[in-house]
């Protein structure tokens, strides 16, 4: 009677026997903390400048252009160079733009004299810059912290720390943004003080990665063509068990994302102002990370396409019903569903993103996928915005849900090994793809 809790236990912590995920996990939630801190005070600081919604859009555009060129170069780059090497190079630049951002805040009257925000657009196409390349070599990374038989719990608890640092990193920027400094830190008020406790996250993250010993694999030194840039986007197209999961995460959250209208939700249909707009914000987040820490102490062992094909259903679901609500206390409910739901779809995809990739090819895959998951979030965001115009807040979220249910039909009817898959094993996914590309071929 005494073995299972503790079997349990030592399953929900496997993935930190290494010491190197370990490591990198610390890292990551310094880092995005730090990330999130900064991404408040930005905008905080930019709206203050200009008063304006549109520059204020740009912070984000700023930030998604660079990934949208480079990425798929960056996924070769991942694949030809040591994976913790660029993503140390990656993030001394961001260190170095993170300098920029404390520099310009401290010398606001004069560089950014006359309501000038571009010197800021410019420091965020650098962050960017780093983004676009450390992101495909930190998800290709991820496989070699650990034991394959430990890489589902590797990839839940890395968004779980995720999500906590997504929910934690605004509220620590908000407060140390308006927290009164006195004397000779009185020139740190306000973003110039976000600024400097997003360099010491940086540097906490550099120094932990530096010290990570795994070895890194990566592809033969291949000469840069087209061919190898685009062999990532080749490799998922053949792969059709990857191309029916990225797809289904792609047209799903694009179209049933409701996040970029909880504005016009809060003042106007729920009429709960400024504070329920922050509580609603929140709710997602919350809903992934309960969730999260119940994938982690009851793993997902069997059925895992079947979950997953269910779990973007229910997402289309509860943002329907967050459509039509217009109680505060069901809305937020709705919205947990949706995180939570979003949730169990992210590990089962990342983990079959993962194990049915050869570990040379992971580089240039994760950036497709890097790149699909952008286009969701920031063109989904898009989408809602003018579907909204259209036709009201209300029927686009609907239809968007609606439109996420069609979706995962679709995906369950073309491809139909993708919901067959059992277990999240390398042999298992490779296996249903071949079963998948015989049934479905390319040509």
């Amino acid at each position: 009677m005494d073995d299972g809790p503790k079997r349990g236990l030592l399953t929900a912590g496997d993935a930190f026997k290494s010491r190197d995920f370990t490591l990198y996990q610390v890292a990551r939630l310094m880092v995005i903390i730090g990330a999130e801190a900064q991404a408040v005070a930005v905008a905080w600081q930019v709206y203050a400048i200009t008063h304006s919604a549109l520059d204020l859009g740009y912070t984000g555009l700023a930030l998604f252009l660079p990934g949208l060129f480079l990425m798929l170069a960056a996924g070769h780059t991942a694949d030809r160079f040591d994976r913790r090497k660029i993503i140390l190079a990656c993030y001394g630049l961001q260190f170095l733009c993170t300098i920029a951002l404390l520099a310009l805040s401290l010398s606001g009257e004069t560089a950014l004299r006359g309501g000038r925000v571009w010197p800021i657009y410019l420091v965020l196409l650098g962050i960017g810059t780093g983004r676009a390349f450390s992101g495909p070599a930190s998800s290709a990374m991820l496989p070699s912290l650990v034991p394959e038989e430990h890489f589902v719990n590797a990839v839940t608890w890395s968004a779980t720390v995720y999500r906590t640092a997504n929910m934690t990193g605004p509220a620590v920027g908000g407060l140390l943004f308006t927290l009164p400094l006195t004397g000779v830190l009185m020139h740190f008020n306000g973003a110039a003080i976000v600024y400097a406790f997003t360099l010491v996250m940086l540097l906490g993250f550099l120094i932990l990665v530096a010290i990570i010993r795994a070895p890194m694999v990566r592809a033969e030194k291949q000469a840069f063509s087209v061919k190898t840039v685009l062999a990532g986007l080749d490799y998922v197209w053949r792969t059709k068990l990857l191309l029916g999961s990225i797809s289904l995460d792609l047209f799903a959250v694009m179209l049933g994302g409701a996040t970029a209208l909880l504005p016009i939700f809060a003042t106007d249909i729920l009429h709960s102002g400024p504070q329920g707009l922050g509580f609603l914000r929140a709710m997602p987040s919350v809903g992934a990370l309960a969730v999260s820490l119940f994938m982690v102490i009851k793993p997902i062992k069997r059925r895992a396409g079947w979950l997953m094909l269910v779990c973007v259903g229910v997402f289309g679901a509860a943002t329907i019903v967050f459509g039509l609500s217009r109680s505060l206390l069901i809305s937020a409910i709705a919205l947990i569903i949706v995180g939570g739901s979003d949730m169990v779809s992210v590990v089962i995809r990342g983990s079959m993103l993962q194990l049915a990739t050869p570990p040379e090819m992971r580089g240039r895959v994760s950036a497709v996928n890097w790149l699909f998951i952008g286009a969701s979030n920031e063109f989904g965001e898009f989408e809602s915005g003018v579907t909204a115009s259209w036709w009201g807040a209300v029927p686009a979220v609907v239809i968007g849900g609606i439109g996420s249910i069609a979706v995962t039909l679709g995906a369950a009817a073309f491809f139909p090994t993708l919901r067959s898959v059992d277990t999240l094993t390398a042999e298992e996914l490779l296996e249903a793809d071949r079963e998948l590309s015989i049934a479905e071929p390319v040509d």
